[in-house]
């Protein structure tokens, strides 16, 4: 398999697991677990996964103290302040709401690129994430949406965590570059542990685990090792041999598979409208995707 198909790939697992994310972690999330517990021990438990991978694989020290500054930077925008600001902003305002302005990540990540890596801005690029962008926004819920006064505060935090998650794919490319995936994602929640702890230790600690169900364990396990060890993972593999623009893109295909996952459920129905938002979303990925096929 070629390194242009391993990226595609690892990245369409990443949009698949975020996917069916929100939809899962409302089985746990705020009944059973609060948001910023939840955060500390989606942390804590993708670190000791990623920390017992590292160890048994890789094996990789960091050669540069220059590079612990970095890393721990990455740890701020790629996991501390994102996760922190998207769960509280969520907590606040509506689902729809936050979808639509997470697709607004990649839009960032150009920019971003154009002025720290220097990646060109092509028409065709920024063609193809502005048609994703519309697609998307459509298939999200289109005019049903409303920014409302109620909501202005969550709306808020979630257009600040799509700016710094987007700064972190961007950001964290070079380090991608210079070490293994790996050894970047065991830094960057390391930090990110520290980090969260202060904000989450007090509800983690009120945590009443005799309560929990198998349904409720299987679906922490799924937010905790699927959604963040695994795509935290996936995703730096990919920053690691392709472009932050393309990685960025990829937002857009998780509203796609999250109407393929609620019409396999049978919670959502196909129409031509859904069909057609869908066909718009391809063809913007497949023109960002056109520009990487020589970058990656």
């Amino acid at each position: 398999m070629s390194i242009r198909l391993k990226v595609h790939l690892s990245l369409f697992i990443v949009s698949l697991i975020y996917a069916g994310t929100f939809t899962i972690a409302k089985e746990v999330m705020p009944a059973h677990v609060k948001p910023s517990a939840f955060i500390l021990l989606r942390v804590s438990v993708a670190a000791l996964c990623i920390f017992i991978f590292h160890s048994v694989t890789i094996k990789e020290r960091i050669s540069e103290w220059t590079d612990i500054k970095k890393l721990f930077i990455s740890a701020m925008f790629g996991v501390a302040f994102n996760m922190l600001l998207f769960f509280k902003g969520l907590s606040i305002t509506t689902p729809i709401n936050g979808a639509v302005l997470m697709m607004n990540t990649p839009i960032f990540v150009v920019v971003f690129a154009a002025f720290l890596l220097k990646e060109k801005l092509s028409i065709i690029k920024i063609s193809g994430i502005l048609i994703a962008a519309a697609g998307a926004i459509m298939l999200m819920g289109g005019s049903k949406f409303n920014f409302s006064t109620e909501t202005v505060l969550g709306d808020i935090l979630v257009s600040l965590n799509a700016i710094i998650y987007a700064f972190y794919l961007v950001y964290a490319k070079s380090l991608m570059k210079k070490y293994h995936p790996l050894t970047v994602t065991l830094w960057s929640f390391f930090f990110g542990l520290f980090l969260v702890m202060p904000f989450g230790a007090s509800d983690f600690m009120n945590i009443q685990w005799a309560t929990f169900t198998p349904s409720i364990w299987a679906a922490i396990a799924f937010v905790t090792v699927g959604s963040t060890f695994i795509t935290y993972v996936l995703n730096a593999y990919a920053l690691r041999h392709a472009s932050s623009s393309l990685v960025g893109s990829y937002i857009y295909l998780q509203p796609v598979l999250a109407v393929f996952i609620a019409l396999i459920s049978g919670k959502d129905a196909l129409t031509w409208v859904k069909a057609l938002d869908i066909l718009i979303i391809f063809v913007g990925v497949l023109l960002v995707n056109q520009r990487q096929d020589k970058e990656v």
